[in-house]
């Protein structure tokens, strides 16, 4: 086992990795109590997850972040939880808009995830009309039933599928197993990644909207997925995705920034939220909102 640790302090803005991981923006860690999305922060509880091969826990407890992996985790683990973002000087950038501003110092330490393209792009499929421990639930099935076992500390725990294991899912199988009408979308969108069509990672280099059309050509994908596939995944900062919560700030907050289209009102709320950061102003107002804390 390798084990590491840093201090809180020694992070830009620190890490409240709670809200890091339980806000909405990832679907891909689980937690060792099994109340992830459906109970309050537990300092002593595990988050893990399992990249190319490895398992990786993360705890942040007594003003450190640990973790303990099957291999060096150090690198995966500050690419994972973006440790290295300056978050005191992307909250000191931002507009000093009341909302965001009320939202910034509510959850301070809340950083943007950068989890792994496919998995993403998964989750905010089954993500439709779907409260966050619903999703989650949803996600954490696909790696228990499609997954491959992997043995760490006298634990099993299960990868996210590859697109060739969840390809060979069925749609009767998935509506079996709670995904409903988004069981099409799944088998689809994984064919088209197994068998080369298209693959989300393929948008990373590409100029921000064209990276957003890209990838609404998988099935189940709208803009507004698109947009959290870039934002969570894809290291696009700027895309500002429209769910509910969002709309609802739109309305009471930003109507200057309703402009009758999708493309048109994120690109003014982009602007409004001051354009390179401006999903993190996103994900704090949808926390924030969401929550009501």
């Amino acid at each position: 086992m390798e084990t590491g640790a840093l201090a809180l302090d020694d992070l830009s803005g620190g890490l409240d990795l709670y809200r890091t991981l339980e806000s909405g923006q990832s679907y891909l860690w689980r937690r060792t109590d099994g109340e992830m999305y459906g109970g309050a922060p537990a300092p002593d509880e595990w988050y893990y997850t399992v990249v190319d091969g490895a398992v990786v826990r993360v705890r942040s407890r007594d003003g450190r972040l640990e973790w303990e992996s099957t291999i060096d985790a150090e690198a995966i683990v500050r690419r994972l939880l973006r440790l290295d973002d300056d978050l005191e000087a992307i909250a000191a950038a931002a507009p000093g808009d009341p909302l965001l501003r009320e939202a910034y110092e509510a959850h301070r330490g809340m950083r943007l995830v950068a989890d792994p393209p496919f998995g993403t792009l998964i989750s905010f499929i089954c993500s439709a009309q779907m409260r966050v421990d619903r999703i989650h639930g949803m996600v954490s099935t696909l790696a228990r039933e499609y997954g491959d076992p992997v043995a760490f500390d006298g634990e099993t725990y299960h990868a996210f599928p590859t697109p060739d294991q969840l390809a060979t899912a069925t749609e009767d199988e998935l509506r079996d197993l709670g995904l409903g009408y988004r069981a099409p979308y799944v088998v689809r969108t994984a064919e088209m990644v197994a068998n080369g069509e298209a693959h989300p990672a393929e948008a990373r280099d590409m100029e921000y909207e064209a990276a957003r059309d890209y990838l609404t050509r998988f099935v189940g994908v709208g803009d507004k997925v698109a947009d959290c596939i870039l934002l969570f995944s894809l290291g696009f900062d700027e895309a500002v995705p429209l769910d509910t919560w969002i709309k609802s700030a739109v309305e009471d907050h930003y109507p200057d920034c309703d402009c009758g289209s999708y493309a048109a009102t994120s690109r003014a709320l982009r602007e409004r939220f001051g354009g390179e950061y401006a999903g993190y102003a996103q994900t704090y107002v949808f926390h924030h909102l969401r929550t009501g804390d």
